[in-house]
């Protein structure tokens, strides 16, 4: 390998081997390019020394005889001369050579030749005698023929150390002269064919003899150097020498396969540069003149391209490793491009970070600074995952993580960094790891781990390499080295290079020590490793310590620090020989002083504003951060190249000043003394404390030292600085510059040219900002642009993940532009890559088309045409695929067409281009795709109507279908088809719940639909179909009347469906019931029944999904016999939405939901329920906001209201009628029945405030405040609403009332709720009431308020009493309940107090009055209330009236009064929607007049009538009459009081209250008077015609019969069975006759009702019954079992409580017996998909021409199973159909290519399954032929169908599992009987 690397000398040159400068050749191209002539006299110098042609001009001596090594020069012209030396350093040979140093004028000789010649004198005696002494110019001394001296040799002498001397005497411009002859000038060791062919090539240079040892080591090596020692340079010649040496064999070998490994792209490419042009230049040797010449004219300068951007179509070697050849190899490569290679062999195992859209799922250095390191503490390290995840630890940790305890255990010696914080540390990294994953981001470690799992699971991909050269090897992880190691098959072909004190990084803790002890483990333990079967070889370890990039000044400054590092911190970085430079040099200036006392330093340095001095291109000032940099900027503006430390890592520079580096860290003064430790002699010193910060502090400072070559300026105000100062200067290693000393020249001056070569550097280093500095300083505006451009990029990069996503794309988008206008102005290679870059971050930006458009222009057109296609422009996706369709891979192209003919089909949008070439070629791809649109289209344009109308139809186009129908006339029906689609659409957008604005409003196609309509010819129609269409006219255009006139007709069609349709919409609406008269309401209550009726019939029903009509009504489509689809937009469907969170029992599809019988049927009736409780709820609210159902008294009365928004209803007396009270009391019951429907929906609900409110309002319409509103009396039963049957609702609310009423709970209006019910259940239902007020439990106990203080009576038993009139003291019981509330004036209603008074006064007067002692023909003549005569128990029974009891009351009833007419003491009276004002207390005060008039007339006993005329004589004289305030019963006292106190002389008149009571009343309002005659006086009494009506009756019981039909309704409730032979009272005379919507008696409402005759005819229906679901129904919800159960045994007592032992044995049972007959029922015992099957298979069999046998037995039982799967799986896959038709249309274009697939696919299925349907129907010509093996061949198709299916079949496995064993499966027979063979009836019992 070592002559590999040289050659001979070319042609004319002698036996003197030519070394040359960097410098001199640099002089030589100059002259080769500017003045050829001079050149060639420069060469013919060279070879004539090369031949040992030595005279006088040739060999003359330039520095004095003391200066050291002699230096000579040779004169070339008049002032031009060659400076060269005689060297004695032997090459392989041992020979001496020439070593040129360059070509200078005669004023360019100075003395720094003699400097020079000193300062190599410095290598040693050995080496000063040797070339001192005269052999050295001739081999003992040999003279060749032509005169010319040989060159001598010596033999190799021991390396000895250099001789110490002095200081060179040199100005700083000599020093640097010096510096590039020694330290900047490598020696090249042939140059003729390269500089001949002015060849861009490198050259090998001579190396040292420790770098020659590297080269030459035949083993594995870890060489250790610092920055700028050569690591990369003995790589390098490595390589070279290795294939050189493969070249030069002569025997035939594989080529070896080297690889150089490094993080940095800039130095991959650059190392592999260099390589190639070392090669050319060891190859040039073979090339003629003229070939010269032709590859100086393919040289082409490197364009500004950053090189990590270049696409791997442009890295000449594969995508994958392996399908990498030996012609790939050597590779230079970065780590991430050996990932990379590596991936692409194992996809499936990696992340993906090449693509744009995926580019910052990689954590790299600036991701994780943006995005997760203000997530964490600052104080700790920004590479927390080294140790935990990287590690060796880590490789045998699950997932490859360090878990925390094996974290906390690392040794402090090993793993020194953060050793005191590992707790908090390993906090952070779980927190980093835990976004890392949401985030769905990976980073290096993950990297490699999954890499090492494919490697450790499956064999290598592709062949190992033979040799491995990993430089910087500190940049990678532990895991990475043993990835890089499985790469290479030879142990002794491995290269590791680095310098630890390089990472600068926080934390970093990289040690070659670990790698080497770490690798070495790996040889010893995995012998899969060592896969080349040699012995292992100990790795040999090199360390360089000659620095060749900065001179001795500097290098002696850096290692100080290194030394400060390595004392305090001696685990931290690798301990090496200590660095040295070539020459010594200047050494660093330390600025000290400069405080704020005295000028400021800037001055100094940087100049005054307006003349400040510009830094050169190879100057720089390093800061700490970019916030230092922005503060100095601010300062002084732009100086030059202002960089951090971070940044400049990688890069040189000739001078750099280090500008406040320890003013700006973040280490305070008395952490930084710690360096003081480091002076001899020092005496104090702080503790030294382990810290990280200064740890990594001084680490920086050795990297920004180092960047220096020439210069290292220290700029420094801080007290901080001082320590290291102190230490420097100690030390001797630096030049402190104080003020008053003189300033060192700082700023140097660039030519352009070295601007823009700098600029270049930079560049290629990513330093943009800098960059765009040094080429503004060259002049060079376009690659000013291209920089920004970049900059631009990267700070869009930057602003990933930490800034708002607009501001993001914002930023990618504007550098985007930037990289389009660099485009547009490069041209070549360059221009293609600026398209590319713009395109990738327009692609981020979000901007697909504006990159499709730079992809176009970097001609990428498969990328190009991805991103058409991505962004939706499939016309230049067209013109891409037609343009350039041979440059994209077939495959691509393939896609491409297939997803943009889907998408013009499926938009049916006009493609720029043809499509297909060939009419079958669409046919064939539309049937494929099925592509029904299309497919119709082009069948229409063929004129093949009916057909395209038959496929629009079953592809659910209804409008299109239609269209269609109406064009095509060969068909007879296609009118009937088209009306019969348009109503099925109708009733699909129009279905129940859905609003016709909604429906109007929503799409266009039903303004199509309605117009379609008009276009049909209506004869051809039905009736019936011409009125459903009126129906959906109506509906749509809002005519609501025509609607409940359409409902109507629909109902005596017995078409309910349509009748709740038409309701539906007319309560829809918002009705402003605040305005109705109690006639309109009176109508829209009994609508609003019928339609809350209906809805209840569909709750009733026992399966609804049974009903053509009920999921017609619903939109609710049968799918399978137990599977239905709620379609999308109805109401079911509304109500899944609400609460589809939660939904597990339904499957969404793009046409609805899918869902069992038993899971639809309730959510059907769960949605009515709401929708009922809801309905009535609102109509509840409103009748409670209408006035129609309360009257005011105070306008009744006065004509005036003085009240603001009178809740009450205003009515004029003369309105006042029969009719009109009965219409009040008709909407209260009205309204209880609807509230019914809903609690009987509801049973749950808590009704009991509602139901007391209600039958309150009741009692109140029924019993008026004022007698001319009306009075029971007028109750005409026959007006009411469902007459019989509407009481019975009424009743089963005043009986749970009495259940619900609560004493304690609703104490203040207690009193009024009972007197109400209890009035009102005696009043009809008074022989059933005392069973169930005996259980009630208010009737038990209550308040103390209601107990009788002395006998501690409970008050609620003597109301009870008096209204049920039973007993002997009743009329006494009401008497002393009366005394009870008004004596301990107790919380009551003063109207329902009242109608108390008038009960017992009326009972009271009765029964004085039948009393045969005092009167010989009962009641006769008596004038009593039509009400107070209505109850039959006043009779009946014998009462007891107590004369003194009576009195006391009419005393109670005076305080009363007076109370009244004072407006005192009456806090505890109310009324029901008023106030107390003065005419409402004068209302009432008429009223008990009345009473007490009647009292006085019908009783003339002193002791009550002298009462009477108390009370009457006080209101007379208290009262005076006045016309500012009237009072209304001033008319009735004054004539009672003329009446009883007649003028002298007269006689007071028998019958005074009567005329006073009958002048008062006037004939107003409702007369309710009515004059009892009995039969015999009847021609004896006069008739008084004051009196509005007169009875004549025979006997007293039959009064309440002849005064209303609503004495029969009294009695007690009929039982079931009875209720036909209840008679029914014909109609009074004077009562209007009112037609009933229904004269039938009609009951509760029965599911049978929702039946329609000619849905029966059209669908066949189950056995319908009237039970009702359990969740619809409750014990008391079917009003004839309740008012049955409810009824008890006339003979039981009001005090019992509580249902009997033999009752509630009886209620157990009935429960019992339901609940199992609700499980039988709701578990089917037979599928009814199964049962249907297996129906039509059994009429096939009894067809004639069908033969039992075997094949029956399979035809019956199996294959009813298979036909259910085979349903099931083609109803799958036609909802998968739709569902991706839907997609197809509704998706965006993104899915077209996955939707095309799968649509493809589904049809394929879909024929495939209707072909087996048609080949297994039970009607199939198959099974004629009775072949077994058919069947059981169609059976395994069948399975192969299934496992298609794109659902799940999972729970039809058991019915396919039936069929398989049933035809399939072999049979195993159990035996035989012998002589008669067994019938094989397995899997008869399924059947």
């Amino acid at each position: 390998m070592k002559a590999a690397l040289y050659f001979d000398n070319a042609d004319g040159f002698g036996e003197w081997q030519i070394l040359i400068s960097t410098e001199a050749y640099k002089h030589l191209r100059e002259f080769r390019r500017a003045d050829k002539k001079t050149f060639k006299i420069i060469f013919k110098k060279i070879k004539q020394l090369s031949n040992g042609h030595f005279s006088d001009d040739n060999h003359k001596r330039l520095n004095g005889p003391d200066a050291g090594i002699p230096i000579y020069d040779a004169k070339m012209t008049k002032d031009l001369q060659l400076v060269y030396q005689i060297d004695c350093v032997p090459d392989q040979d041992g020979k001496v050579l020439i070593k040129i140093y360059g070509i200078y004028m005669d004023a360019q000789l100075d003395g720094i030749w003699d400097a020079l010649g000193s300062h190599l004198a410095r290598k040693g005696r050995e080496y000063l005698n040797r070339c001192l002494c005269r052999c050295t110019f001739r081999n003992r001394p040999v003279l060749s023929k032509d005169n010319a001296i040989l060159p001598a040799s010596f033999p190799l002498a021991e390396p000895e150390p250099e001789c110490s001397g002095g200081p060179l005497n040199l100005s700083n411009k000599d020093m640097d002269h010096v510096d590039d002859h020694v330290v900047g000038s490598p020696l090249i060791l042939i140059f003729a064919k390269g500089l001949i062919a002015d060849q861009d090539v490198q050259h090998v240079f001579m190396l040292t003899p420790q770098e020659q040892k590297i080269v030459e080591c035949t083993t594995s090596c870890y060489v250790l150097g610092r920055s700028g020692t050569g690591k990369t340079t003995t790589m390098l010649f490595k390589i070279l020498g290795i294939q050189r040496a493969w070249e030069m064999s002569a025997v035939d070998m594989p080529k070896p396969r080297q690889i150089f490994v490094t993080k940095s792209r800039v130095l991959a490419t650059k190392v592999e540069e260099y390589f190639m042009k070392l090669l050319e230049s060891l190859a040039l040797a073979g090339y003629t003149l003229e070939e010269l010449a032709k590859m100086k004219a393919r040289s082409v300068q490197e364009g500004l391209v950053d090189l990590d951007d270049l696409p791997e179509s442009q890295m000449n070697i594969p995508m994958k490793y392996s399908e990498l050849e030996d012609k790939h190899f050597p590779l230079f490569l970065t780590f991430d491009r050996v990932h990379i290679l590596s991936k692409k062999d194992s996809a499936e195992v990696f992340f993906n970070v090449e693509d744009a859209d995926a580019h910052d799922c990689f954590v790299t250095y600036d991701v994780f600074a943006n995005q997760y390191w203000p997530h964490f503490p600052q104080n700790l390290s920004k590479n927390l995952s080294r140790i935990v995840k990287g590690s060796e630890h880590a490789l045998t940790c699950p997932e490859g993580v360090l878990d925390r305890p094996n974290y906390l255990r690392l040794p402090h010696r090993s793993n020194p960094n953060f050793a005191n914080q590992r707790g908090v540390l390993y906090d952070i990294f779980e927190h980093y790891t835990k976004i890392k994953r949401q985030r769905s981001h990976h980073d290096v470690a993950d990297r490699t781990h999954a890499i090492l799992k494919v490697l450790r699971s499956k064999e290598f991909p592709g062949k190992q390499i033979d040799y491995l050269y990993v430089d910087e090897a500190q940049d990678n992880l532990l895991i990475d080295a043993l990835f890089l190691r499985q790469l290479c098959r030879n142990p002794d072909g491995l290269f590791w290079a680095g310098d630890t004190a390089q990472t600068i990084s926080a934390g970093s803790s990289f040690r070659f020590d670990d790698l080497k002890a770490f690798l070495y483990r790996v040889e010893q333990q995995n012998i899969s490793v060592n896969s080349a079967g040699a012995c292992l070889r100990q790795p040999v370890m090199f360390q360089l310590a000659i620095n060749y990039r900065s001179h001795g000044g500097i290098v002696n400054c850096a290692r100080s620090v290194i030394e400060l590092i390595t004392k305090f911190w001696p685990n931290t970085i690798d301990t090496l020989q200590p660095e040295m430079g070539v020459v010594d040099g200047l050494k660093p200036v330390f600025f000290t002083g400069w405080d704020k006392a005295t000028v400021h330093h800037e001055q100094f340095l940087f100049g005054t504003k307006g003349g400040h001095i510009e830094f050169g291109a190879e100057q720089c000032i390093l800061v700490r951060d970019d916030a230092a940099r922005q503060r100095l900027r601010d300062q002084v503006g732009e100086v030059g190249l202002i960089m951090t430390l971070y940044e400049s890592k990688g890069l040189e520079f000739n001078d750099v000043l280090l500008y406040n580096f320890f003013e700006d860290s973040t280490v305070d003064l008395s952490r930084w003394r710690v360096v003081l430790n480091g002076v001899d002699g020092q005496v104090y010193a702080p503790n030294f404390d382990r810290d990280e910060a200064r740890y990594a502090g001084l680490k920086i400072l050795y990297v920004g030292i180092t960047r220096a070559r020439k210069n290292i300026w220290i700029v420094d105000k801080s007290d901080r600085s001082e320590p290291m100062r102190i230490f420097w200067t100690s030390r001797n290693q630096i030049q402190n510059c104080t003020p008053g000393t003189d300033v060192p020249h700082l700023a140097v001056s660039s030519t352009p040219e070295e601007w823009a070569s700098f600029g270049r550097s930079l560049f290629s280093h990513k330093r943009y900002s800098q960059a765009i500095h040094c080429f503004e300083r060259a002049n060079l505006r376009r690659e000013v642009k291209v920089c920004e451009a970049y900059q631009l990029r990267e700070v869009a990069r930057s602003s990933v993940g930490v800034a708002l996503l607009s501001d993001q794309k914002r930023a990618f988008n504007v550098a985007a532009d930037a990289f389009t206008d660099c485009a547009a102005t490069a041209t070549g290679n360059q221009k293609l890559q600026y398209y590319r870059n713009s395109a990738d971050c327009y692609i981020r930006a979000g901007d697909d088309f504006k990159a499709a458009e730079a992809y176009l222009g970097a001609q990428e057109f498969e990328q190009a045409a991805k991103r058409y296609r991505k962004v939706g422009r499939f016309d230049k996706t067209l013109h891409v695929l037609n343009d350039h369709g041979t440059d994209i891979p077939e495959e691509t192209t393939a896609e491409l067409w297939t997803v943009c003919r889907l998408f013009y089909f499926s938009r049916t949008a006009r493609p720029p281009l043809p499509l297909f070439s060939t009419f079958d070629e669409e046919l064939e791809f539309l049937e494929d795709y099925d592509l029904d649109y299309a497919r119709a289209s082009l069948l229409e344009s063929h004129s093949r109507y009916y057909e395209a109308a038959e496929l629009h139809l079953s592809e659910n186009r209804p409008l299109e279908a239609v269209r269609a129908f109406i064009k095509d006339d060969s068909k007879d029906d296609s009118t009937t088809r088209a009306a019969d689609t348009i109503l099925a659409y109708f009733w699909r957008k129009c279905s129940f719940g859905i609003t016709a604005k909604s429906v109007v409003d929503e799409p266009e196609s039903m303004q199509h639909f309605i117009a379609l309509a008009d276009e049909l010819e209506m004869n051809k129609l039905t009736p019936a179909t011409r009125d459903l269409l009126s129906m959906f006219q109506s509906i749509l255009r809002g005519n609501h009347e025509s609607l409940r006139n359409l409902a109507l007709n629909f109902h005596e069609q017995h078409n309910k469906p349509a009748a709740l349709l038409c309701l539906d919409h007319v309560f829809s609406r918002t009705i402003d019931m605040r305005a109705f008269t109690v006639d309109e309401m009176r109508r829209f209550l009994q609508q609003f029944h019928a339609y809350a009726r209906l809805l209840y019939l569909i709750l009733t029903f026992p399966d609804p999904m049974e009903h053509m009509g009920i999921r017609r009504l619903f939109s609710i489509v049968r799918l399978s016999g137990d599977e239905f689809l709620i379609l999308n937009g109805t109401f079911l469907h509304n109500k899944i939405m609400e609460t589809r969170q939660n939904i597990t029992w339904a499957s969404e599809t793009p046409s609805g939901y899918t869902a069992s019988r038993r899971n639809v049927t309730k959510l059907l009736q769960r949605s009515i329920r709401t929708i009922l409780k809801d309905k009535v709820s609102r109509i509840d609210a409103k009748c409670c906001e209408s006035p129609v159902f309360s009257q005011c008294l105070q306008f009744l009365i006065s004509g005036v209201c003085q009240r603001d928004k009178c809740p009450q209803e205003h009515v004029a007396v003369s309105k006042l009628d029969r009719q009109y009270y009965n219409n009040r009391v008709a909407i209260h019951i009205w309204q209880i029945l609807i509230l019914q429907f809903m609690y009987s929906a509801h049973p749950k609900i808590d009704r009991r405030k509602s139901m007391r409110d209600w039958l309150k309002h009741l009692y109140e319409a029924i019993n008026p405040p004022l007698f001319i509103q009306g009075s029971p009396a007028d109750l005409d039963m026959n007006l009411m609403p469902l007459r019989r049957d509407g009481m019975k609702v009424v009743k089963l609310w005043i009986c749970e009332s009495f259940y619900s009423l609560d004493p304690f709970f609703t104490q203040a209006e207690f009193l009024t709720a009972l007197m109400g019910i209890t009035s009102l259940s005696f009043a009809f239902d008074k022989d059933d009431a005392p069973a169930y007020i005996s259980r009630a439990k208010c009737t038990i106990s209550g308040p103390l308020d209601l107990v009788r203080k002395g006998d501690k009576r409970y008050m609620v038993h003597d109301l009870l009493s008096s209204y049920q009139g039973a007993s002997l003291s009743s009329i006494s019981s009401g008497i002393l309940y009366l005394l009870h509330v008004l004596d301990n004036r107790l919380y009551v209603n003063l109207s329902v107090l009242c109608d108390c008074i008038e009960d017992v006064c009326g009972a009271f007067i009765i029964n004085w009055r039948i009393d045969p002692y005092f009167n010989k023909l009962p009641l006769h003549n008596v004038v009593l209330p039509c009400n107070w005569l209505l109850f039959p128990h006043k009779f009946t029974t014998e009462k007891k009236t107590n004369l003194p009891l009576m009195g006391e009351l009419l005393d109670e009833i005076a305080r009363l009064v007076e109370a009244l007419r004072v407006e005192a003491g009456m806090d505890f009276l109310w009324l029901n929607y008023a106030k107390f004002t003065p005419i409402l207390r004068n209302v009432f005060i008429s009223r008990i007049c009345r009473v007490l008039c009647l009292i006085a007339h019908h009783i003339s006993h002193p002791l009550l009538r002298n009462r009477v005329n108390n009370i009457i004589l006080s209101l007379h004289k208290k009262t005076p009459p006045s016309n500012r305030h009237p009072v209304n019963y001033w008319k009735l006292v004054d004539d009672v009081v003329k009446c009883i106190t007649p003028l002298p002389g007269c006689t007071p008149l028998p019958d005074g209250y009567l005329r006073a009571l009958l002048a008062f009343d006037d004939n107003k309002g409702v007369g309710n008077l009515v004059h009892l005659v009995h039969k015999k006086m009847n021609q004896y009494t006069r008739v008084n015609t004051s009196i509005g009506r007169r009875l004549v009756y025979e006997k007293t019981i039959e009064i309440p019969h002849l005064l209303s039909s609503y004495a029969v309704i009294a009695q007690s409730t009929p039982r079931v069975e009875a209720l036909a032979s209840v008679p029914r009272l014909g109609h009074s005379k004077d009562r209007p006759e009112v037609m009933q919507h229904d004269e039938k008696e009609i009951t509760e409402p029965q599911p049978q009702e929702f039946e329609g005759e000619g849905e029966r005819e059209r669908e066949r229906e189950g056995d319908l019954t009237a039970n009702a679901d359990t969740e619809t129904r409750d014990a008391s919800e079917t009003l004839d079992e309740a008012a049955t159960l409810l009824a008890p045994d006339l003979d039981e007592s009001l005090r019992t409580n509580g249902p009997s032992a033999e009752e509630e044995e009886a209620a157990r049972k009935i429960q019992n017996t339901y609940r199992r007959y609700v499980r039988r029922r709701s578990s089917r015992a037979v599928n009814p998909e199964i049962d249907a099957i297996f129906m039509t298979c059994l009429k096939e069999t009894q067809s004639p021409e069908w033969r039992p046998g075997y094949y029956s037995l399979l035809f019956l039982g199996p294959l009813p199973h298979l036909l259910v799967c085979l349903e099931r799986g083609i109803a799958l896959t036609r909802a998968a159909k739709t569902k991706t038709k839907g997609l197809f249309n509704k998706e965006s274009h993104e899915k077209l290519e996955e939707l095309g697939k799968q649509r493809s696919g589904i049809a394929t299925l879909l024929r495939k399954g209707l072909k087996l349907r048609k080949q297994l129907e039970p009607s199939s010509s198959a099974h004629r032929a009775r072949d077994v093996d058919a069947l059981r061949f169609g059976v395994l198709e069948v399975e192969e169908f299934m496992q298609g299916v794109p659902s799940s079949m999972k729970d039809m496995q058991s019915d396919f599992q039936m069929a398989y064993r049933g035809i399939v499966a072999k049979k195993v027979r159990a035996g035989k009987e012998k002589g008669r063979p067994a019938l094989n009836v397995e899997g008869m019992n399924d059947c």
